[in-house]
C-alpha cells in the first residue's frame, strides 16, 4: 500500500488574499466550484477557513465514498484532512506573474496488490480532470468579483 496522489494547477488571474478567501468561503463560495461529483455537501461546522468541518458523497471512475473533511491553513495553504480515511486535500495558493498560481493535490494510502496498482495508476488522472474543471470554474469565480485583478 503506497501513497496515491492526484493534482492540477492553473494561474488565475486574482490576488492570492483574494482566491484564498474564496477557498475559505465554504458554505457561500465552496459549492459554486464543485462538479457533479460531490453530492450531498453540506457544511457542519463553522463554514468560514480553519476548525470548518464540511462533509459530501463523492462518486467517480465507478466507485463511491462518503467524506468528512476538517479544515486547517498555514502559510497560503488549506488542508482538508478527512476523518473517515487518510485523504488530504490540499490547496496552495502562491502569487504569479499575472495574479495567483493555485494548486489542488490529494493524497492518500492506496489499497495494496492488484487494485492498488490500478488505483494508483487510474484515480490520479480522474482526479485530474476533476481538479481541472475545480480550478477552471475558481477561476471564472474570482475573476469577475469586483476588486479582481
Amino acid at each position: 500500500m503506497g501513497t496515491v496522489r492526484a493534482s492540477a494547477s492553473k494561474p488565475i488571474k486574482a490576488e492570492p488574499e483574494q482566491v484564498l478567501g474564496f477557498l475559505r468561503d465554504y458554505r457561500d463560495a465552496r459549492p459554486k466550484i464543485l462538479t457533479e461529483n460531490y453530492t450531498a455537501y453540506r457544511v457542519e461546522q463553522g463554514g468560514q477557513g480553519t476548525g470548518t468541518v464540511v462533509a459530501y458523497h463523492f462518486a467517480a471512475g465507478g466507485r463511491e465514498r462518503d467524506y468528512r473533511l476538517e479544515v486547517q491553513e498555514s502559510d497560503g495553504m488549506i488542508y482538508e484532512r478527512d476523518q473517515l480515511s487518510s485523504f488530504v486535500a490540499t490547496w496552495t495558493v502562491a502569487p504569479g506573474a499575472d495574479g495567483s498560481i493555485v494548486m489542488l493535490e490529494a493524497t492518500w494510502s492506496g489499497a495494496g496488490g492488484i487494485g492498488g496498482f490500478f488505483e494508483g495508476l487510474f484515480a490520479p488522472l480522474g482526479l485530474r480532470r476533476i481538479f481541472g474543471e475545480m480550478l477552471d470554474r475558481l477561476a471564472a469565480a474570482v475573476q469577475t468579483v469586483p476588486g479582481s485583478s
